[in-house]
């Protein structure tokens, strides 16, 4: 990739997509094993990782989360361009944290970390971040195609089912999030050597505080998402919420798993 691209390059990227990006998306999602780069989800562990190291495939020195091939190639910059973002987070984590030992609360979050991945891989999110509780993931048009919103949103229903919602036995985790699209800053950022791939702006911070107010078992459909996938999720209720740093309130479709 041309080191000196511009907006250009990026906006053409993420909108229109990147051809070996997309080939590596669809074949590296069934390479075992985590952890993956969050760009082209190149396996790290595993017998996935070992063979992808033998082709460059291996953890960036700038960011770890990312592979060698997309940091170092990918030029500095990015461009605006409307996204969809999906906000997760386990309900009474320090609550949990309480109860349980050091140990079983680590595989408590591995284990989510584990089922998110997955989830998200198989519908070809970018997984911004893994953090605490929390997953961020990003649905962008030049890699999830034009419906990048009905793909955020069917991400976040199989997440709440992958967790045991909708299932007899109920949910092994509690679970609430939020989807929200809109014109985000989107490439790679950093400086001093350390770069990170990510998504910045208010459709990011709303996307967050949405998720906040979701209770257990539901998602959270921002107005600009659900007049897109409307028709694939009819006769959802709406509630209007009160978000911190937002002067005026806002509505939002309640999504909980089938």
């Amino acid at each position: 990739m041309d080191p000196d691209a511009g907006p250009e390059f990026w906006q053409k990227v993420l909108t229109e997509g990147h051809p070996p990006l997309r080939v590596m998306h669809k074949l590296f999602r069934y390479l075992p094993s985590p952890p993956r780069c969050k760009v082209c989800h190149n396996p790290f562990g595993g017998i996935g990782g070992k063979l992808c190291a033998i082709f460059g495939y291996t953890p960036s020195r700038k960011n770890p989360n990312v592979c060698m091939t997309c940091c170092e190639r990918l030029p500095p910059g990015g461009a605006e361009v409307d996204i969809a973002v999906l906000f997760a987070d386990v309900r009474g984590s320090t609550e949990l944290g309480e109860k349980l030992a050091p140990s079983a609360y680590a595989e408590m979050l591995n284990r989510f970390y584990r089922t998110a991945t997955e989830v998200l891989i198989r519908h070809d999110a970018i997984i911004d971040k893994l953090i605490g509780d929390e997953v961020m993931a990003l649905f962008i048009p030049g890699i999830c195609g034009s419906e990048y919103h009905r793909r955020a949103v069917e991400a976040a229903s199989a997440l709440l089912k992958a967790v045991g919602y909708g299932a007899e036995a109920g949910p092994w985790l509690a679970l609430g999030g939020a989807v929200n699209s809109g014109m985000t800053y989107v490439g790679n950022v950093g400086a001093q050597g350390i770069v990170d791939f990510t998504a910045l702006g208010d459709t990011v911070n709303t996307a967050s505080r949405l998720a906040s107010s979701a209770a257990a078992g539901e998602i959270l459909i921002s107005a600009a998402v659900y007049s897109r996938v409307a028709e694939r999720f009819p006769d959802l209720q709406e509630r209007t919420f009160s978000l911190r740093g937002k002067e005026s309130p806002m509505t939002a479709r309640v999504l909980g798993a089938a």
